[in-house]
């Protein structure tokens, strides 16, 4: 059966667990209610290891199959936290945490691996460990390192690695996926342009810093229109701009900048980063100022491995009739850190014409959850088939 019938049993189950996670959500490195949760459930279905703490919040669980003749770990990813947007969606369920929703649908994510977990502690129909990682804090993009760091693929013996996000505009259940590249490194900048302040009524008694970061703003989208590859897909966007005086009368002393870069390339990130550091300082220096850069690297880019791939489309094929190819996307997510450590690949699942994901009238479809469950078990079950 493309979908599990266990799975399809456990539809109600699963999605009470997904809308209590979701009523009470918690910020990145805070779900303690959510890792608790996930620890007792863990147990209550017999797995193997169960092990708190990891990374900060995360929670890993381990399963053994009927056997283990040739040694083969899968580590199987959800995500747990929340994000800082007041919900608006309405549900019933809604969010009693003020100011704080699941936006993204890692209440989804963390319940549709808990299902799976429970299919595989019952069954154990394959032929190795299955590794579960429930993250957290992957919207700071640091909750996979800090899982990592805690040294999670060696102590667990990981070999390959494999996750899943939903995706709003994709039919409910259906999957999307490509080889390689899938999702952006996503960097943060800062510039602080220092000019020399004065009475608004004077501008030529001053070297007016928010003149000189409008021009910078301009010069920036010049970046990707004419020093990149127009083959070659970048973002450079301004998101923020503060002044050090907020007085209608004065002109303030400095203006700060503050903005992401979005790429597929390392060579890509490394043009818009020296060019962006090229332009603000040569316009401030222009006009007599001086510009402060400062460029960060976050997440990098989640690149998938090429075979992983092919199997993880296969067995969305199989679970649901097709697969489809997913766009290069410029969001950024912390799996690709894991991707780094590890070969596997990220799938999208659909959640059908929702709202986008980060907006507070988002909720994640319950119908999608026999189908996601069902993909993490078919791929352990054919992954390493039973002897």
């Amino acid at each position: 059966m493309p979908i599990k019938n266990r799975l399809a049993e456990l539809l109600p189950e699963i999605a009470a667990w997904r809308q209590d996670i979701h009523t009470h959500p918690e910020l990145g490195f805070e779900e303690t209610r959510t890792s608790g949760l996930v620890a007792g459930k863990l147990k209550e279905f017999g797995c193997d290891e169960v092990i708190t703490g990891v990374g900060g919040t995360g929670v890993v669980g381990v399963i053994k199959g009927k056997t283990d003749t040739q040694g083969r770990v899968i580590g199987l990813r959800g995500d747990m936290d929340a994000l800082p947007i007041l919900e608006q969606s309405g549900a019933a369920y809604a969010s009693e945490n003020p100011g704080v929703m699941h936006a993204c649908g890692h209440d989804g994510h963390t319940a549709m691996l808990l299902g799976a977990a429970k299919y595989l502690s019952e069954t154990r129909n394959f032929d190795g460990t299955v590794v579960l990682l429930f993250q957290p804090a992957e919207e700071l993009g640091s909750g996979a390192k800090a899982m990592i760091d805690d040294g999670v693929m060696d102590r667990f013996g990981v070999q390959e690695v494999y996750g899943m996000h939903n995706a709003p505009g994709i039919p409910v259940g259906q999957f999307a996926i490509r080889p390689g590249p899938i999702m952006a490194a996503t960097d943060e900048f800062y510039i602080n342009v220092h000019g020399r302040g004065g009475h608004a009524a004077k501008p030529h008694d001053t070297i007016d810093p928010t003149v000189i970061a409008s021009q910078i703003i301009l010069a920036l989208q010049t970046i990707v229109s004419r020093n990149a590859d127009p083959v070659a897909q970048g973002v450079v966007s301004v998101t923020s701009v503060d002044s050090s005086s907020h007085a209608y009368n004065v002109i303030p002393q400095s203006v700060t900048l503050r903005g992401t870069v979005r790429t597929h390339s390392a060579q890509m990130q490394d043009t818009i980063e020296k060019r962006l550091g090229e332009l603000a300082r040569g316009i401030a220096a222009g006009f007599g100022a001086e510009a402060e850069v400062t460029y960060l690297r976050h997440v990098p880019i989640t690149i998938n491995s090429d075979e992983p791939t092919a199997f993880a489309t296969e067995i969305a094929e199989t679970v649901s009739g097709g697969c489809l190819e997913a766009p290069l996307i410029m969001g950024g997510e912390d799996f690709a850190y894991m991707l780094q450590e590890r070969p596997g690949a990220f799938i999208f699942v659909g959640n059908g014409m929702s709202a986008e994901l980060h907006h507070p009238e988002y909720n994640f479809d319950d119908e999608a959850i026999p189908a996601g469950c069902s993909w993490f078990a078919e791929l352990v079950e054919r992954r390493m088939a039973a002897a």
